[in-house]
């Protein structure tokens, strides 16, 4: 009989390949793009794409997801067909084609992510161990990610970076494996209650709540679009590119795995506070002290402006959204923050960055953690009185 530890070792394997196949793109097609011509804005618009299809993706997923209750199904069926649309990207060399192309992929890639952290979720739910476990099955996408950053570094420089498509496809082909094998407990048969997720949505807390998750990620967009770009301006080849990646995602796989005892000793809402806190100042030194050392020192503090920011998020996700509402939950949470949160922070890194240069985006990265930071204080305020109403009650 198929266990639940088993299950989870296998969520882990999928994980290692997701994240290494975000690893080469997230990166590096940017790098890709600029070998073909394309302009800033046009790589600013291609790199968002994925956060587009985010929007309404992950929604259709969820819905689907809880409607169905069959995650893995549809986590086979969007895999399969993301591997055959990867195959497109041969014959493409135009802004139109690679665009049209990235968004057809991300529409079905999309359901990966939140489909396959409920499904985690449900797993480690089965046995209590959320706080304990989570953090080292999700670690092994982040060391999926640092591996295929470094070794992407190294091989880029010297094969070039027009093998990018060939890399990605290997991978992503592993990634459509694992998620074959992939198994979760069956999920208890609920019907679905009209206005249940509605009535969640109308607390102000989770409206605050996803409100700081868009600013994050908005924040984080031009990091995401144009950190490689910006370092190679600085002069750095692409073995430095990868390493200066590899430092952040080394940082948040050592939070991953004691992240428990954080959890123990700190609420969600505090942990979350303390991570836009971080971002203030990781994107303040990139923007005005872009040398060395200070740039490799902030790298570390995407143990909190990530690691930390995304398992206290998906804590207090699993806390509200439950039942026959997890999964739309869990795609809510991808919509508002990687869905508009990097949409828009893209587009708007794009036009600043082109217009006003890398500093002053950077700046916009700054103004939004404090926003985000408004935005969870108020959601902490809110959650606090609903509370002390419940106990009056």
């Amino acid at each position: 009989m198929w266990s639940l530890r088993n299950s989870q070792y296998v969520f882990a394997i999928f994980l290692f390949f997701y994240y290494g196949y975000i690893g080469l793109v997230s990166p590096f097609f940017s790098l890709y793009a600029d070998s073909l011509g394309f302009t800033a804005i046009q790589i600013s618009l291609i790199m968002s794409t994925p956060q587009i299809t985010r929007i309404l993706g992950p929604m259709f997923w969820g819905w689907l997801s809880d409607v169905q209750q069959n995650r893995i199904g549809i986590m086979r069926m969007t895999s399969l067909v993301s591997l055959v649309i990867f195959l497109s990207i041969f014959y493409l060399q135009s802004f139109i084609g690679i665009l049209l192309w990235m968004f057809l992929i991300n529409i079905f890639s999309s359901s990966l992510t939140p489909l396959g952290e409920a499904a985690t979720v449900h797993s480690l739910q089965k046995t209590n161990r959320f706080e304990s476990h989570y953090g080292k099955i999700r670690l092994w996408g982040s060391i999926g990610f640092m591996i295929a950053v470094l070794l992407g570094g190294f091989w880029f420089e010297s094969q070039g970076i027009q093998t990018l498509p060939w890399m990605c496809f290997i991978i992503l082909a592993f990634v459509t494996i694992a998620v074959w094998r992939l198994w979760e407990p069956p999920i208890e048969k609920i019907k679905l209650t009209k206005g249940e997720l509605r009535s969640i949505l109308k607390k102000p807390e989770v409206l605050w709540f996803f409100s700081s998750t868009f600013w994050m990620v908005f924040a984080h967009s031009t990091l995401y679009v144009f950190y490689s770009l910006y370092l190679q301006n600085l002069g750095y080849g692409k073995q430095v590119i990868g390493f200066f990646w590899m430092i952040g995602v080394a940082a948040e796989v050592l939070y991953f795995y004691f992240q428990k005892h954080v959890f123990h000793r700190f609420n969600s809402e505090l942990i979350l506070r303390f991570t836009f806190v971080l971002g203030m100042v990781r994107f303040l030194v990139i923007a005005y002290f872009p040398s060395f050392w200070p740039l490799l020192i902030v790298q570390l503090f995407h143990a909190g402006t990530f690691a930390a920011h995304h398992s206290a998020s998906i804590h207090l996700v699993q806390g509200w959204f439950k039942g026959t509402t997890q999964s739309r939950g869990q795609a809510l949470y991808s919509t508002m923050s990687y869905g508009f949160g990097g949409t828009i922070g893209g587009i708007v890194a794009g036009w600043v960055w082109q217009n006003y240069g890398s500093s002053m985006a950077y700046t916009v990265s700054v103004a939004a953690c404090v926003l985000g930071y408004i935005s969870i204080a108020k959601s902490s305020q809110y959650s606090k009185k609903a509370e002390l109403t419940s106990l009056s009650n």
